[in-house]
Order: C-alpha cells, then structure tokens, then sequence
C-alpha cells in the first residue's frame, strides 16, 4: 500500500527542493592560469572589475611552481609572482567579493612536452620513473611518487606557504589525468594497487588541509571508470584509479571536467556522497547542457542529493593574458580560435547563471 507523505513533511521538501532550483548557485566559478608579474595591473583590473560584473564568487588559481617559495626556492620557476603579488590578487578578490582557490597541479602534471617542472627537476629522486623518457620523450606528463619518504615534506611546505599567503580557506590539487602511477620503473609504488596508490595521496593532502582548516577540491576525471562510462582515457580512467571514489573521504569538492560533451556525470558524483562543480570549456552548449544538468538535479532529486550540486566551474586553458585581453576585446595579436571560444563560453554560462538570481 502507498502512503501519502504527511503534509507537515511534504511543504518542507518542496520548498528545499524549489529553493535550491531557484536560487544562485552556491558556486559561480572561474580557472585561470595565474597571471605573470607583468600583467599583475591586468589581473586586478580583471578581478575588480570583471569578476563582480559576470557574477563570479569562486576564482581557481593555477599557480603550480609559478612562486617564489621561500622553504623550498628551489622549486620556483623563472618568472614567479612574489608574495606581495600573491597578497596583491588574493586583497583583489576579497575586494571584489570572490573565493581565491590556489591550485597547485599534484601527482600528475609535472612536466609539459620537453619541460619537466619544478619539483621533479629540483628533486628527481621523487620522480615515478627516475631515469626514464629523456626530454619525456613517449609521455604525457611525469608524475611524482605518492610513496616517496620525503615528498610531502616538500609538498606541504609549498602548500603551506601559498595557503598563508593568500589567506585561503580551500587549495585545488589538480590530480587529473595520472597516467603514470603504481609504475614498474617505481621499486616502492611496483606492484601496488592503482586505486589505492590514487586515494592514499587524495586522503594524505586532505588530511594535511584538513588539520588546518582546510578544504581539498580536485578534478574528477580519475574517479570515473572510462570503459564503462564510454567516456575513454582523458575525461575518465582506463588505468585502475576509479574505484578511489569509494577510498576517499567525502568531504573532497569534486570539479566534474568535461569539454566535448555534457556526461551526466555530475549527478553520480553527488550520489556517491561528494559536493560536485561542473566543469566546462570552450563549447557553449555543453558548458549550458551541464548547467541544466546541475539545476535539473538540485530541483528534482532529494534535498541531500540535491545540496552537493554547487555549481559550475569555467576552465579557460589557454593563458592568462590571452583570455583576459580578449575579454576587455584588447588583444595584442588576433587571438587563437579557443581564446575566443573560452572567452565566448564564458560569457554566456555567466549570462545565464545571472539570470538564476
């Protein structure tokens, strides 16, 4: 027999379910590169003046090596911003009324084409495959060793001191796209379960975060099973990482990446227990498909379920200056075909989540 649910019950959970549909989303977000010291005057005009007038709360910066650490100075690339440039955006957008998220890219992301980055190239002993891929030749990018004795000592004082400096209350730590892990070249990780390896460095920086304070946010595409999905290697995982979603604490923000199509997969995040920002790039309609997603779930699913789905996330990837020239329509040169699509994307995901207030 079904039962009518008691009207003292039902009123309250249609008004959750038709506030959270309604209202803002908790999360109006924006991923830039960080910007180099010559364009500080571009970057907090930007953030003063843009962010407020689009409507962004969130601002992920990607920061990576680009600092001049004080602990570990040997980890900074050429061209870093200083701790008073840092400070300088960081007073920006609390000015302008905005999260600062920094981002520095952990696990994966340690190299780009020839160029091995900072950490591994001031210290190679923390590399998966020490000795292998000169000039990273046959790669994608290098990863670090997640079971190295030292690493984290070197990880959380460059954390730490990016976290400090901006007075953040969250850091993103990438994650996406680790195709080198649990690796036979590695004598501690050789052998080791993919899965395990993945969840065991997500649960050793959050708990770090979280000792003081803090929150961990990182993309999700690892956590997601790419055979069976049909999503592939790139967007999801083909290597054995998937099942860390059921290892890692939900406390973790999930940023939800997905540039070509909008994979519904926002929604499973946020029935597996995690808070999940949808992330889109350059194409319009997927970026305002995942919109749809994101609002179709906090109108019409549970108001637990419903309660994760925070937002959306705008990813550009393609520079700082190009991306924020174009915006002004002040570019040095004529712009590549995806800053205009990044910055056109934005525009119009942002157009839209205005129209939620």
């Amino acid at each position: 027999m079904v039962r009518a649910m008691p009207r003292a019950t039902l009123i309250p959970l249609l008004f959750t379910c038709l506030t959270a549909a309604a209202g803002p989303l908790p999360v109006r977000g924006i991923h830039l590169a960080a910007p180099k010291p010559d364009e500080m005057p571009l970057a907090v005009r930007f953030i003063e003046e843009a962010l407020p007038k689009e409507g962004v709360n969130v601002l992920v910066l990607e920061i990576n090596y680009r600092y001049q650490f004080v602990k570990r100075p040997e980890a900074a690339e050429p061209d870093s911003l200083s701790r008073e440039q840092l400070q300088q955006l960081a007073d920006s957008c609390r000015k302008a009324g905005v999260k600062l998220i920094p981002l520095i890219n952990l696990l994966g992301h340690q190299s780009w084409a020839k160029t091995t980055f900072g950490l591994l190239r001031a210290h190679p002993e923390f590399d998966e495959t020490p000795g292998k891929y000169p000039q990273n030749e046959g790669i994608y990018c290098r990863s670090y060793c997640p079971l190295n004795p030292q690493v984290h000592d070197v990880l959380f004082d460059l954390i730490d001191e990016v976290m400090d400096a901006t007075g953040a209350t969250a850091f993103h730590a990438g994650m996406d796209e680790v195709f080198l892990l649990g690796e036979d070249d590695c004598q501690r990780c050789k052998g080791r379960n993919k899965a395990e390896l993945f969840a065991g460095e997500v649960q050793a920086v959050r708990d770090h975060l979280a000792a003081r304070g803090q929150e961990l946010w990182i993309w999700g595409d690892r956590l997601i099973d790419g055979a069976v999905t049909g999503i592939g290697k790139w967007e999801a995982s083909q290597n054995g990482t998937e099942p860390a979603l059921r290892l890692i604490p939900t406390d973790v923000v999930i940023n939800d990446w997905h540039y070509e199509s909008a994979h519904p997969t926002a929604s499973h995040f946020a029935l597996s227990g995690f808070r999940v920002v949808s992330a889109p790039w350059r194409k319009e309609s997927v970026a305002l498909r995942q919109l749809d997603q994101m609002r179709d779930v906090r109108a019409h699913g549970s108001p637990a379920v419903a309660s994760r789905m925070l937002g959306m996330l705008q990813t550009t990837w393609v520079g700082f200056g190009p991306f924020v020239r174009t915006y002004f329509n002040q570019p040095e040169e004529t712009p590549r075909a995806q800053v205009i699509e990044a910055v056109q994307c934005f525009r119009e995901l942002f157009r839209e989540l205005r129209s939620m207030n």
